[in-house]
Formats: C-alpha cells, structure tokens, sequence
C-alpha cells in the first residue's frame, strides 16, 4: 500500500510542480517531438523500460503544458478555471491506464526499486523534464536571452538524454534493492 501511496503522491506531486511553476508550459512542438522520438528510438534499440518510459514521463508533460497552451489559444481559459492539473492528470491517465488495464504496468518481474519500471522511469522524466524546462529558463533570466538557437528543446531533451545514460549504465545497481 505505501508503494501506491508513493506513485500518486509522486505523480500528483509532478503535475501540481508543472502547473505551479508557470515557465514549463512554454513547451514548443519540437520539443514534444524530440521527446518522442526519443522515446521511440529506446523502444526500437530494445532498451529496459526504466529508461525508455524516462521519455514517457517528458513526453506526458510536454503533451500536458503543449495541450494547455493549445486550449489558451483557442479562448479556453485553462489556466483560470485550474483545469491544467485536469488536462495533465487526464494525460497520465490515458497512457498508464492502458498499461496497466493490458498488464505491461504490474509484471512482477520489471520492478526497480519495488516500483514497476514503466511507472519509475515516467516519474523519474517528469521530474527531468521539469528540471530541464527550469534550467531553460533561469539560463534566459540570467543572460537576458537564450545562449544557441533551439536552447528551450536542448535543456530538457539533454536531461533526458543524461539521466536515460546514467539509468542504463548504473541502473543495474537499483535492479538489486
């Protein structure tokens, strides 16, 4: 039971963190298609589930903030009404509940750390994620402008990137506990 308890505390923590932390929902198209190219590479090259769903969790919350800022263009007043938690929650939701309703989500043979893998690593990239939009921006606050050109995809994609390595390379030690 503390194990459920920590997964929605985990998630619910990375979305109410996104939606508090305005500067995220700056999230450009690139940036939701290099994550999910990214994502779709890991799968490809055969990689463990921990580290491909760390592309999950980005690709949850790029989509979420890119969804958000879709919605506010079309006069909807998310962010007003805090229906973004809405739109985040109902994300997760509509990738982890077919995973779990099809049973790739609670195999007892791919847990890390006694968590499902998928579900690890999608919180693991949320958070990644969220650190790299963060870095994005107090980079522009502190220079006044962007260091290279495409700086707001580079950020979260290389956390991805370096997190996904770290996991890959190390990540066996975790497989242990």
């Amino acid at each position: 039971m503390s194990k459920i308890k920590f997964i929605i505390g985990s998630l619910l923590g990375v979305i109410f963190f996104g939606i508090s932390y305005k500067g995220a929902l700056a999230v450009c198209p690139i940036c939701t298609v290099a994550v999910g190219a990214g994502l779709g590479l890991s799968r490809w090259l055969g990689i463990d589930d921990a580290v491909s769903s760390i592309w999950i969790g980005g690709l949850i919350l790029s989509l979420g903030f890119w969804t958000i800022n879709w919605l506010e263009t079309k006069k909807i007043k998310v962010k007003e009404k805090n229906l973004d938690i809405v739109v985040i929650a109902g994300i997760y939701a509509i990738t982890l509940l077919p995973l779990i309703f099809t049973d790739v989500i609670g195999h007892p043979g791919n847990t890390i750390v006694g968590i499902d893998k998928i579900v690890f690593g999608t919180i693991i990239g949320s958070f990644v994620f969220l650190l790299g939009q963060w870095l994005d921006k107090k980079v522009r606050e502190k220079k006044g402008k962007q260091l290279f050109q495409f700086q707001r995809v580079i950020f979260p994609v290389f956390c991805l990137t370096l997190v996904s390595l770290i996991l890959y390379f190390y990540g066996g030690y975790l497989y242990k506990l």
